[in-house]
């Protein structure tokens, strides 16, 4: 089963991103910056994986004239993105489905956080490319997901680790073995190197490292 199609999954997704992902909240506050560099006041974003609704509300926050396109495969984490965004949900309008599923544009900015690990290698292609299709010209694209060296050694080496995080922000040890085992079985991790390459080769330019903790990484490109 899909957990993300799961009800009491989803109902528990809110606690989970700030607690297990490194300097979670900064990261949120690095992208929105990022964004605002360059997209307008009244900037049109499109949002990939926008489900649980957590970057749509912090965006919605910090920029009172943006408007938000959010597209996600999870009827149920939708609707609990229409929940979190309470009050700004007027300001957004979710999609269910992948990237074809989202309206054309132009967009002044995107983002896609903690979604794009669950995507194969060229699922991850097909999508930056329909990305950077709905982007203006100069447009900003920010990601945020699992992204480390990926030898064998290596690799279980940084899911040990990411597990360890798990424990020290006060997850259960049997819990974080089992997370340990289904991000090592059910997401599609990259390496930083392999992950700037689709970017580049979907004509994103500019393409820059700004978000590194422990198992994750984020970049800022632009269309």
């Amino acid at each position: 089963m899909d957990p993300f199609s799961d009800p009491q999954m989803v109902a528990r997704y809110a606690d989970g991103p700030p607690r297990f992902v490194p300097g979670y909240h900064a990261m949120q506050t690095m992208a929105t910056l990022l964004l605002a560099e360059r997209a307008p006041e009244n900037a049109r974003v499109l949002v990939l994986g926008a489900g649980g609704g957590l970057e749509l509300r912090t965006f919605a926050q910090a920029h009172s004239g943006w408007s938000f396109d959010g597209i996600d495969p999870s009827a149920e984490m939708l609707k609990l993105a229409a929940q979190t965004l309470g009050a700004f949900a007027p300001r957004a309008r979710l999609h269910h489905g992948y990237i074809d599923s989202a309206p054309h544009g132009p967009f002044d900015a995107a983002a896609c956080l903690l979604t794009l690990h669950f995507l194969a290698p060229e699922e991850r292609r097909h999508a930056a490319l329909e990305v950077r299709r709905r982007l203006k010209p100069g447009a900003p694209y920010v990601i945020v997901h699992f992204s480390f060296p990926q030898d064998e050694g290596e690799r279980q080496l940084w899911l040990s680790r990411h597990a360890a995080f798990l424990i020290a922000s006060g997850l259960d040890p049997e819990k974080a073995a089992n997370a340990r085992s289904a991000i090592d079985t059910q997401t599609h991790i990259l390496t930083p190197e392999q992950d700037e390459a689709i970017l580049r080769e979907a004509g994103f330019s500019k393409v820059g490292l700004f978000y590194a903790a422990f198992s994750f990484r984020g970049w800022v490109a632009y269309a």
